[in-house]
């Protein structure tokens, strides 16, 4: 299974859970092991990636914004701070992928636009 499944699999386990408001469920019972880190690093961070979301989308409550978004939005920030292997044009184009296929019109210029102004906020 491609890297790019498996972030679209961590992105809908995450979906799940929040819509749920659950920590576990079936979502995660036959994952591959990037799925599996993407999940635990976004539960990990969470609080962080939700007040960086809240911080960059100004005049956007963070309650506003549907869930799949923002857990696109998670996926991709904690790809971007924590994951050394994953470049952050591939974390981002990745992001804005998902978003087209599964959002709505508006979602992908607005993942790419809070991803954009975090990567550029990325010391180095």
């Amino acid at each position: 299974m491609r890297r790019s499944d498996q972030r679209r699999a961590a992105v809908f386990a995450l979906y799940e859970r929040e819509v749920r408001r659950e920590d576990g469920g079936p979502a995660l019972d036959d994952a591959k092991p990037f799925t599996r880190e993407l999940v635990a690093g976004v539960e990990e961070h969470r609080p962080a990636l939700d007040d960086e979301i809240a911080r960059l989308s100004r005049g956007w409550d963070l309650e506003r914004i549907a869930a799949l978004e923002k857990s696109i939005l998670r996926v991709a920030l904690y790809e971007l701070h924590h994951r050394d292997d994953v470049p952050a044009e591939v974390a981002i184009d990745e992001a804005v992928g998902i978003a087209k296929r599964y959002c709505g019109s508006d979602a992908p210029g607005f993942v790419n636009g809070i991803l954009g102004a975090a990567a550029r906020a990325e010391p180095g």
